[in-house]
């Protein structure tokens, strides 16, 4: 027998990462739960913060100091991330609908996915303009204009704007501030500012009214008050009154408008389809579901759409989840009625507007900027990570399950029981079929106890396993790098994958949330199985402390295509498919030093598949072949060479990394298996003429469902890395050449 860690018992999903949400999870990280797995569903690793976005799109700041990296702040708060998009409700089951994933189980749920500017009423809005939300995508835009009007230093550009709200007029300074700082002599910029009312900003004092609209005509630009915008064109913008206006792009920042799905749930919204809730922030209809920010209406306080009111709602949200989650009372929260809100004018300047007050002055700006930098500080410099400081118990099914003390059985006691895991192979394969093969001649369907496969005449048959604990806190995505990973030594030998056999440790938990942890990996290896058109033919599952995963996997290939790590041949070039250093960043990520971005480029590298890959490399006559993965670069090299008895020569330059690895190598971040694989640069002939170049420590990386490694006939490797590239794996480099070996001579060189 052997104590467990901390027993899941009750699973709260966060959907959105906006400012309440962030605030609650730093707050849970400094205050955790025992017994409550938190999953934050969002469909971007870095949430802007609202305060500081006009001064962003000005210059004064950039994309870091303006982003709450929630892959950071998840992994302090213990929570799991799942990047997709919530897409609906089944509130019959408790479960959130995603766009690109199975559905996600909860027992309490919280939204704040913020909301969107209405375009719907106007035709042609949805398809020609840019919404001022989702901001991830309204930036990328702004940036590709920033990027095509300096490259074209004669050009005239023309914005439209539509919405004279705060965010609209505040968008139209920063804008021009920002445009103005890149344009060349020749160059102009024209912004036009369109609004139905007859006064900008109706929510504000007349005085601070008067004093934005005398700065907007100061400063050139054109406000069309009074006109109702009734159609968007590629190029221009109709108003109601036969006004035309010609406009390069058109900025969407009208009144906020909320996803269609929230109603279509079953939620009780108001008429504009935002969730009704009471002081608690539970919802009106669902009281298991609480919503906070912009997709709210306070039912006793209606409140604008201010993301003041949002940052407020961050503790009392906290504080009844919490208790809820402890079956304590909740707490009433009443936000305030007048709030100061601070408008940068783009240039160092910002206006106060407080009820019937307003003042303009640097000064504010610089108040203003010291708020925003210290609200952001919050979240960049996390404290290190909390123990868990409750012992209360989560109370489930009314009775109290205390999370700490319980006593697990090892042995064949620590399995899964055959119901749960029955009803969970009965749920993935709704999703994901297991593929039917002839070969399979006894699979899951049976009772047996072993699988049974045919190897067909004049095939062989090839065989490996790997298994290892989950590098990223979701389970569905880490099933498919793992059986990614898995898989890939089958490629590289070119064989065809026929059937695997997987093996699991699910973190200890209540059935029902063994179930789902077991649903969401399964869902996600049965995905990579099914592509691959491999067959699941049994498996064995185990309770732990931690989740992992592995696959004992067969192949088949013909004796003549089989690819083995010897063939190199001298005057070959050697390929690598994918970039390196998922060690890195995995090791930064667990130091909280990784960006989430970082985190997204590395996960994205390890869920393709290698293979297409093999099949292009077989197609351009690869005569030895290997997979990268965990004794690094080097030490897989290194096999092939011995094997082969040649030399390499590798171009150390041409070595593809991934985004954030530099930046961690140079603060001395590395894999914790990086020593053990560095004992291969023994090797190396001119080991002190390299060993300072700033990719030599890349050789040593151990990777996660790297890429592969082949050699290639040098006139037909040029052709083998386009065809690569056209499918996807857009790091292929070629990396070095094949040179005779030399008696006495190391067998490798760097240069």
């Amino acid at each position: 027998m052997q104590q467990a860690s901390h027993l899941i018992v009750k699973d709260l999903v966060l959907i959105g990462g906006g400012h309440t949400h962030a605030i609650a999870l730093l707050m849970f990280g400094m205050k955790s739960l025992p017994g409550l797995r938190l999953t934050l569903i969002s469909n971007t690793c870095h949430t802007p913060y609202s305060g500081m976005l006009p001064g962003h799109v000005a210059g004064f700041y950039d994309f870091d100091q303006c982003h709450i990296d929630l892959r950071r702040l998840g992994q302090f708060a213990q929570a799991q991330l799942y990047l997709d998009g919530a897409i609906g409700l089944d509130l019959d089951n408790n479960k959130v609908i995603c766009a690109n994933r199975p559905p996600v189980a909860f027992d309490l749920l919280s939204i704040d996915i913020g909301s969107t500017p209405a375009q719907e009423l106007v035709p042609g809005a949805a398809e020609y303009a840019i919404p001022a939300k989702p901001v991830a995508e309204f930036l990328s835009k702004w940036d590709q204009i920033l990027a095509e009007f300096g490259q074209h230093p004669a050009k005239t550009l023309s914005i439209g704007i539509v919405g004279g709200g705060a965010g609209g007029v505040e968008l139209a300074m920063t804008m021009q501030q920002r445009l103005l700082k890149v344009k060349s002599q020749n160059s102009q910029v024209k912004i036009h500012l369109f609004d139905r009312g007859a006064e900008l900003m109706p929510d504000h004092n007349r005085w601070v009214r008067r004093r934005l609209q005398n700065i907007l005509i100061n400063r050139g630009i054109q406000l069309y008050l009074g006109e109702t915008v009734c159609a968007v064109l590629p190029d221009k913008i109709c108003c109601e009154s036969g006004l035309v206006v010609d406009c390069n792009y058109i900025f969407w920042v009208t009144q906020a408008s909320a996803p269609h799905w929230i109603k279509a749930s079953g939620l009780q919204t108001d008429s504009k389809g935002f969730i009704l809730v009471s002081d608690t922030l539970q919802s009106l209809s669902h009281p298991h579901i609480f919503a906070a920010g912009d997709i709210a209406t306070m039912v006793n306080h209606p409140r604008p759409k201010a993301g003041v009111f949002a940052v407020r709602q961050g503790k009392p949200l906290f504080a009844n989840l919490r208790a809820i989650a402890l079956c304590q009372p909740l707490q009433f929260y009443q936000p305030q009625k007048l709030y100061l809100s601070l408008i940068g004018t783009g240039d160092g300047n910002a206006i106060a507007s407080w009820g019937p007050f307003g003042w303009q002055s640097p000064l504010l700006w610089r108040w203003k900027d010291y708020i925003d930098r210290k609200f952001m500080d919050r979240f960049q410099n996390l404290p290190p990570m909390a123990r868990v400081s409750s012992q209360q118990p989560i109370v489930t099914n009314n009775q109290k399950l205390t999370t700490n003390n319980q006593m697990h059985c090892a042995g064949c006691g620590s399995k899964v029981g055959s119901t749960t895991l029955e009803r969970v192979l009965q749920r993935v394969q709704v999703e994901y079929p297991i593929t039917a093969r002839d070969d399979i001649i006894l699979g899951l369907e049976t009772p047996d106890d072993a699988a049974v496969v045919e190897v067909p005449v004049g095939q062989l048959m090839v065989h490996t396993v790997d298994y290892f604990r989950a590098l990223i806190n979701d389970p569905y995505t880490f099933g498919q790098i793992a059986t990614n990973h898995c898989l890939s030594d089958i490629f590289a030998m070119g064989a065809t994958p026929q059937s695997a056999l997987a093996v699991v440790t699910v973190p200890y938990a209540t059935e029902e949330k063994v179930e789902e942890t077991l649903y969401q990996l399964l869902c996600g290896a049965m995905k990579v199985l099914s592509e691959a058109q491999t067959s699941l033919v049994g498996g064995h599952t185990t309770e732990g402390a931690e989740l992992a995963f592995g696959l004992s996997c067969n192949g088949l290939v013909t004796r003549d295509r089989l690819l083995r790590k010897r063939g190199m041949e001298p005057g070959q070039v050697l390929v690598l498919t994918k970039a390196l250093g998922t060690g890195i960043l995995f090791a930064a990520d667990m130091r909280q030093q990784a960006k989430g971005r970082w985190i997204d480029g590395a996960v994205s590298a390890m869920v393709l598949s290698n293979q297409e890959a093999a099949k292009v490399l077989m197609a351009h006559g690869a005569t030895a072949c290997t997979d990268v993965t965990g004794f690094g670069l080097l030490g897989h090299l290194l096999e092939m060479v011995r094997a082969s008895k040649v030399g390499v020569e590798l171009d150390l330059e041409a070595i593809p990394s991934l985004a954030g690895v530099r930046e961690m190598l140079d603060i001395g971040i590395v894999s914790s298996l990086q020593p053990q694989n560095l004992r291969a640069s023994r090797w190396i002939s001119n080991l002190s003429q390299v060993c300072d170049r700033p990719n030599y420590p890349l050789l040593f990386d151990p990777q996660t469902a790297g890429g592969l490694l082949a050699s290639i006939p040098a006139d037909r490797a040029v052709d083998c890395q386009r065809s690569l590239v056209a499918l996807g794996y857009k790091d292929t480099q070629a990396i070095g050449r094949v040179i005779p070996v030399l008696e006495g001579v190391k067998p490798i060189r760097a240069c």
